[in-house]
């Protein structure tokens, strides 16, 4: 498997993806193998490793992708009443691209 799917098939086209939002820097779209009734992953489109190692981008591409998971999580929260928003680090990070999942679990 590749360490950033994110790159290497969303962004290459190879994988597509039902889009939510989207913005110069930043994508959100449904998961492609969704665990929760909702599940939204918002993604920088430039290469970031992590939430803790922003890369090139650093602290203001990280205010872009935090403004979209901001809007994607009001809209989750005012059709379902609630959502989570979750992000993995170290070995629970499966693609080694930073990646935030805005869910409502049901």
């Amino acid at each position: 498997m590749t360490t950033d799917f994110y790159c290497d098939e969303v962004f290459s086209g190879r994988t597509q993806v039902h889009v939510v939002r989207e913005t110069e820097a930043v994508l959100a779209y449904h998961h492609t193998r969704p665990m929760y009734p909702v599940h939204i992953v918002v993604v920088p489109r430039r290469h970031t490793p992590s939430l803790i190692d922003l890369g090139d981008g650093g602290q203001p591409l990280l205010a872009a992708v935090m403004e979209v998971v901001r809007q994607v999580a009001a809209d989750v929260t005012a059709e379902h009443g609630a959502c989570s928003v979750v992000t993995n680090l170290g070995d629970y990070q499966e693609s080694k691209h930073l990646h935030i999942h805005v869910i409502y679990r049901g």
